[in-house]
């Protein structure tokens, strides 16, 4: 191994972390989980990112690829393995300012992207945090705050570079490799690092963004009458739905309808946003103009003993009526998890459901449930949380990678329906045969 490293090291022009160095510590955590890998790479260019590939597929050992760190997987690390953080390659450029289509660099975050391109009146769909990572928030879908008027973060990717599991740098688009574009866009880190992402911006405004807030007994109507409007409703306008926050009261909290309308015209906004107002009882109301990229939350580190489990699922139009309802029940009950419930529709909807990896397009709501703590409390609230999951089960469908804490053989076919599976089983053969990128909701080539 030491000849192996002695190797690369001559062509390597990052840092290599071993257990033993001053950074280690840091380097072998994530946001969300803490590892002891062998190696941690830092790479400083693309030939960087293809040496250590090389080296790993070389060695055998495990491999976890690393951009923002947020997985509640905790994908971005290991035990004994190799990680690869990509973090250093993160510049945002405009490459054709006709078409507003801008190189991002596989390791950069989206509020790096945002505050880049902020001054330049462009803006990307994305996800709602600052240092979550471009990659990984992309490649399992991307669903944020414009995703109703332009879609999932995917559905704006024109190109992408990628190291593959041979450490070749290909180009993939809708006329290069295009079945390596249609897996990237949904199939998670299965196929390949991307050192750099194209994408198709737009312009923006400022937006009105902020949250109403209903009282908990009103939950079933306002809930209800949320997600009929949003049927209707602008696609500038994107929305989502907590309940049984614990930290604003359990079974007790506000009922919060947290809102962005995509545009800086007042009246437009009073006009998109008054039927939510109307659903009940308003006992907080703080929506206000403010810049785009001022709405992406910063994402706080947890200290170190906070466990996550979060859980996602799809509800289709004709489900949503019932979901809705045992949701507010499991809401309204002592030991309830946190819930939240995300719309879509809109341009999400208008692409064809074959078209990408991403295969969810019919989906009216994501509805996420999420239990935090130190590990006694996570022990005791399990149990509620199983329980709400044993009767959303029937009526949901599929799940979204970048919400489940596990990657179960079972999260796997949740997340890709059988005939998307089987097309990234395909493609996952031609590009990665010995399964070297597996360190993600695993598509195995077998």
């Amino acid at each position: 191994m030491s000849s192996v490293l002695e190797t690369i090291g001559r062509d390597f022009g990052g840092d290599i972390i071993e257990p033993d160095a001053a950074a280690y510590e840091s380097a072998r955590r994530t946001v969300l989980a803490s590892g002891s890998p062998a190696y941690v790479f830092r790479p400083e260019s693309v030939a960087d990112v293809q040496a250590a590939v090389r080296f790993t597929a070389q060695t055998g050992l495990a491999l976890s690829v690393r951009g923002g760190g947020h997985a509640f997987a905790g994908f971005g690390t290991n035990d004994g393995g190799v990680v690869i953080d990509l973090g250093r390659l993160a510049a945002v450029e405009v490459v054709d300012g006709e078409r507003h289509v801008v190189r991002i660099g596989g390791g950069a975050t989206w509020g790096q992207v945002a505050d880049a391109l902020a001054p330049l009146g462009l803006a990307i769909s994305s996800g709602d945090t600052r240092s979550v990572g471009v990659g990984g928030l992309t490649l399992s879908g991307g669903i944020g705050w414009k995703v109703r008027r332009y879609g999932l973060a995917l559905d704006n990717v024109v190109a992408a570079e990628v190291v593959t599991a041979a450490g070749e740098l290909m180009r993939a688009s809708a006329d290069e490799n295009a079945d390596l574009f249609w897996a990237l866009r949904g199939g998670g880190g299965n196929l390949g690092i991307v050192t750099a992402f194209e994408f198709a911006a737009h312009l923006t405004t400022a937006v009105f963004s902020g949250m109403i807030a209903f009282p908990a007994a009103e939950a079933d109507g306002v809930l209800q009458g949320w997600a009929d409007y949003l049927r209707t409703a602008p696609e500038e306008l994107t929305s989502t739905a907590d309940l049984a926050n614990p930290f604003a009261g359990g079974a007790d909290a506000p009922v919060t309808i947290h809102v962005v309308f995509d545009g800086d015209d007042p009246e437009l906004a009073a006009e998109a946003l008054d039927p939510i107002r109307r659903l009940g009882t308003v006992i907080a109301d703080d929506v206000a103009l403010k810049p785009y990229a001022e709405i992406l939350v910063e994402g706080a580190t947890p200290p170190p003993g906070i466990r996550f489990i979060t859980r996602s699922a799809f509800a289709d139009p004709e489900s949503v009526p019932e979901v809705l309802r045992t949701l507010v029940d499991i809401g309204s009950t002592a030991g309830s998890p946190f819930i939240a419930v995300r719309s879509l529709g809109g341009a999400v909807s208008r692409v064809p459901e074959d078209a990408t990896a991403y295969a969810h397009r019919r989906a009216e709501l994501m509805v996420v449930t999420t239990i935090a703590g130190p590990a006694p409390v996570v022990d005791a609230a399990r149990a509620g949380f199983d329980a709400a999951w044993t009767r959303l089960t029937p009526l949901v469908d599929g799940a979204y990678a970048n919400f489940l804490s596990s990657a179960t053989d079972e999260d796997v076919h949740a997340i890709y329906p059988p005939a998307t599976y089987r097309r990234l089983v395909e493609v996952k053969r031609k590009y990665d045969p010995e399964n070297l990128f597996a360190g993600n909701h695993n598509v195995r080539p077998a």
